[in-house]
């Protein structure tokens, strides 16, 4: 009879989940022992970097990734890091070590006690199986859940149990499969086509969820059918449409008022693979303009739920787009070229304007070329100056937690090899992270850091005007240089002083990590 590790381990291979990022404990290295030659284990020095890792490789490959942690404190750490991954809806399937059992109850040291009820609410689905016999069903159900809430889930187990014998009744589960699929019934679907092709003035609203689903070309497809405005949902993880198409307005302000002011003149709102709204800054007034509809179409029930306003239909929107593509007529008119960037902005004195920045990553770098970016301060300029028209081109930190830029470049690196990858970071948030070097010096993983230092927490800064706090503490981070940490972790760096001495720098193609750091003017989100 196999035992519980066995079996597990055979499951995982079964399900492609061979991949774990992690950094070990003592309760983790039953579970790690005997790994099978097939699965690759990636090591993070820091909980938060190894979550995020696993998130950037989640969402550029799109199937859930293992992630196995320590215990409540390895928990604990990667807990900011999970609150970017549930609000992008990654599956990520965590798999922590749990004291022995009979330690649990008396609380000895490294037991996690009441381990499920740590990760609530972030996660969809938490446990701890109640007999060794049942842990192979219980990891089952965490990557089942994982998939299709698209939600990560986590599983606290006992070390004791990867030893147990598994039991006859174990081995059904390896042979399991479950799947989802949800299109609107035939009345739903008439009804809704019907709303969207009397529309006078139809207007797009698409989320994160459009380009996770590998649904961007289409977006674009149903948009040019309707010949109207698009806008991408507030409070952007990944880019849903082409950003200088003639359509594309942008990404809608995050408060209530601007959102509702940007609606303006338009009968009907449609919003697919997205909340309705994730706002951030308090500006209060009414969720829409008087007379404008909205229809909500989300395959994330929650979602549906607990928006404020406005109609909900909980369906694939792969299926809703081809569903308006059948039924809609052929577009009025051709929709135009696609728009130029603007001529970037100049700083005075030695350092660059963030957008010469952007305008020299647009340049030089290849057209498919992935960003995670981080660098929240310089949001305007870079939407000012980026041209990107392929999917999965833009991550990120969705809950807009920072430590998510460094990891989550090396993620989406392992996740696509043959794809450039270019992770654009802040210098404040650069620190959240920073152990995500080490990884990908030893991978020699070829992603490019582009470090943006302008000495402050320049987004904060943006706030304090916007709260009336001008005079808060804490924002100044003088004194770091990232060439030098990032030779420590074995990143080659180099500290670039001009635009033509970053556009050299870019043209090149290392097979390996590079740091660039650019020193910034300080620039505010919008």
């Amino acid at each position: 009879m196999p035992s519980v590790r066995r079996l597990s381990h055979e499951f995982l291979e079964r399900q492609g989940l061979t991949t774990v990022f992690g950094n070990p404990g003592s309760n983790e290295l039953p579970f790690l022992a005997d790994l099978p030659d097939g699965f690759r284990y990636v090591l993070g020095l820091h909980e938060g970097a190894v979550l995020g890792m696993a998130d950037g490789y989640a969402q550029a490959s799109g199937r859930p990734v293992l992630v196995n942690l320590h215990a409540a404190s390895g928990s604990g750490n990667a807990m900011g890091a999970l609150t970017n991954a549930v609000a992008s809806r990654t599956p990520l399937v965590i798999v922590a070590g749990q004291q022995v059992r009979s330690a649990v109850g008396p609380e000895a040291n490294l037991a996690n006690v009441d381990a499920p009820a740590l990760m609530k609410p972030l996660v969809g689905w938490a446990a701890e199986p109640a007999c060794a016999q049942d842990v192979p069903r219980a990891l089952a159900q965490a990557v089942f859940e994982a998939r299709l809430q698209r939600r990560p889930t986590y599983l606290s187990v006992p070390y004791d149990d990867w030893d147990a014998e598994a039991g006859a009744n174990g081995l059904p589960v390896l042979d399991r499969r479950v799947q989802r699929a949800a299109a609107p019934a035939g009345e739903q679907g008439r009804l809704l086509a019907e709303q969207v092709a009397t529309a006078r003035r139809p207007v797009l609203v698409l989320g994160g969820d459009i380009d996770s689903a590998g649904l961007f070309d289409d977006a674009v497809r149903l948009a040019e059918r309707l010949g109207g405005p698009v806008w991408a949902a507030p409070s952007l993880f990944r880019l849903p449409f082409p950003n200088r198409h003639p359509l594309f307005r942008g990404v809608l302000p995050a408060g209530i008022a601007p959102v509702s002011r940007a609606l303006e003149g338009h009968d009907l709102v449609l919003v697919l693979g997205a909340p309705v709204f994730r706002y951030h800054e308090h500006l209060p007034g009414p969720y829409l303009p008087e007379g404008t509809r909205l229809i909500q179409v989300t395959d994330d029930a929650s979602a549906a739920a607990r928006a404020p306003m406005g109609e909900a239909l909980v369906a694939d929107p792969g299926a809703v787009i081809d569903l308006l593509m059948k039924e809609l007529g052929a577009p009025s008119a051709p929709v135009g070229a696609y728009r130029s960037a603007p001529e970037p902005r100049t700083a005075e004195g030695p350092r660059l304007h963030p957008e010469e920045v952007f305008a020299a990553l647009r340049d030089e770098m290849p057209g498919d070329t992935a960003y995670v970016v981080e660098s929240t301060s310089t949001n305007s300029a870079w939407w000012r100056q980026m041209d990107l028209r392929r999917p999965g081109s833009y991550y990120f930190p969705a809950a807009g937690g920072l430590g998510f830029g460094l990891p989550g470049a090396v993620g989406v690196a392992m996740a696509q090899p043959d794809r450039p990858v270019v992770g654009v970071i802040g210098d404040g948030s650069a620190n959240y992270g920073i152990t995500a070097l080490w990884t990908a010096a030893q991978h020699r993983i070829p992603v490019t850091f582009v470090l943006l230092r302008n000495g402050t927490y320049g987004a904060l800064r943006w706030f304090g005007g916007l709260l009336g706090v001008p005079d808060a503490p804490g924002l100044d981070i003088p004194g770091l240089d990232f060439t030098r940490i990032a030779e420590g972790y074995g990143v080659p760096s180099r500290h670039v002083s001009g635009a033509g001495d970053l556009r050299a720098a870019l043209a090149e193609r290392p097979d390996h990590p590079r740091l660039l750091q650019v020193d910034t003017a300080v620039t505010t989100p919008s």
